[in-house]
């Protein structure tokens, strides 16, 4: 577009916290490059609770002809509000802004991961309806343009498989306890002063906030709606550093991971710690670092790479779909990014799901422990790849380690409850699954 004629883009932002202010820093600081990269762009409303925290902002990065409100109607009401941008979070009143830009025929950019898991089906559609265009790129991992890539650079390709590093909180948690041999409690800890993990870490501790990424993902890739209570989730709360040990005697690394496959029948979308090979690009992403490992046919294999969250990743991947939504305003082009979700695949239930899985037991010493543990797996019709002791427990008793062949859940599920039953059985302290693909 030649230069006298581009326009200028008026936006109206909804919420000025950790990401709202990394987006206004990044429109204040690269606004003459943004302009001619694509449109001049102009904030012309923003909307918070604190109105003299909102005046601060404003001040401090320049906005000096930005309206100012807390009331959110006022600025879509606005006839002149061309994006509105919600960063507020959370499904209320989130799912209303949304709705009602939508529903007045303007575009709308948000990072609401909770919003487009449950809703983003519903969303995509009221966008369609009425010529807008939805743009989520931030909902998942912060920077790294994983759903523009899904959704157009590597459109052409039958996704057969996600693995991702989705949770920079666990992933340093779990990074924090390979290189320092420290707990899980002193490891979240170190994540909280930080600011890696909130105060209240449960939904990156038990994978609630990784769930619903993968629900995203997958229902872009596979083209049939997943919503956040389809995936199952565990967290890892229960891994000790001898896990973390005893893993890298195997030759394998502890990550939580996102894991999204298709077969053509079923959808599979879970979220756990899964041991994986050392070999694996995803064995070496340390820290708060998101990854997302990405199988198309045609592609064969790919990772994305990058920071998953904090103000100005995310704020980069705002603004990015501020851009392509100003672009596609000023061509006439609504509802390029509708919903594909075109399938109606089932999820499989975890229970129907495949893995190996490492078991940690803590037993009586004794003879005959070993054949008894066999004989538990083999009732529940799993058979064992490795079994041996590691450590003697300051108690007496002793530590044994299982590696069984690939096995269904379901069948898992009955192997623990009969071994949790032994008599020789103190304790079932962990049990995690194992990936062994080494790329």
């Amino acid at each position: 577009m030649a230069e006298e004629e581009k326009r200028t883009v008026q936006i109206a932002l909804i919420g000025a916290g950790t990401v709202g202010s990394g987006v206004l820093r990044i429109l204040a600081e690269n606004a003459e490059i943004i302009a001619r990269r694509a449109l001049p762009l102009q904030l012309r409303w923003l909307s918070v609770r604190n109105k003299d925290r909102g005046q601060r902002i404003l001040d401090e990065l320049g906005f000096g002809e930005t309206r100012l409100t807390t009331d959110w109607q006022e600025a879509l009401a606005d006839p002149a509000t061309d994006i509105v941008v919600e960063l507020i979070g959370g499904i209320t009143p989130a799912r209303e802004i949304i709705s009602a830009a939508l529903a007045a025929g303007k575009s709308v950019v948000t990072a609401n991961k909770d919003l487009m898991a449950l809703h983003g089906g519903e969303l995509l559609q009221l966008a369609a309806a009425h010529q807008a265009n939805l743009f989520f790129e931030a909902s998942v991992c912060g920077g790294i343009p994983i759903i523009q890539a899904l959704k157009e650079n590597l459109a052409g390709n039958r996704f057969l498989e996600i693995l991702g590093i989705v949770n920079g909180t666990t992933n340093y948690i779990l990074t924090r306890m390979q290189e320092s041999e420290a707990d899980f409690a002193e490891a979240l800890a170190d994540a909280q002063a930080l600011g890696y993990a909130e105060a209240d870490p449960t939904a990156d501790v038990e994978g609630d906030d990784a769930a619903r990424k993968m629900a995203i993902l997958s229902s872009i890739a596979f083209n049939s709606r997943v919503t956040y209570d389809m995936v199952s989730s565990e967290g890892i709360a229960g891994i000790s550093r001898w896990d973390i040990r005893y893993a890298a005697d195997f030759g394998y690394t502890i990550k939580m991971l996102g894991i999204a496959r298709c077969d053509g029948e079923a959808v599979e979308v879970r979220v756990h710690p899964v041991m994986l090979r050392n070999s694996h690009p995803l064995a070496t992403v340390r820290d708060a670092y998101n990854a997302v490992f990405v199988q198309g046919d045609a592609l064969d294999k790919a990772m994305f790479y990058g920071r998953g969250a904090g103000g100005a990743p995310t704020g980069s991947a705002v603004v990015g779909d501020i851009i392509a939504a100003a672009r596609d305003l000023a061509r006439g082009c609504g509802s390029r990014w509708g919903c594909t979700c075109y399938r109606q695949l089932p999820v499989r239930h975890i229970d129907d799901t495949v893995s190996k899985y490492y078991i940690r037991v803590q037993v009586q010493d004794r003879v005959g422990v070993f054949a008894s543990l066999a004989q538990a797996l083999s009732a529940a019709s799993v058979s064992m790849d490795s079994v041996m002791q590691k450590r003697k427990l300051p108690d007496g008793g002793s530590e044994i380690v299982i590696i069984t062949h690939p096995s269904r859940h379901s069948n898992i599920r009955v192997a623990l409850d009969l071994i949790a039953r032994m008599e020789c059985v103190r304790e079932i302290s962990e049990y995690i699954r194992v990936e062994d693909d080494a790329d």
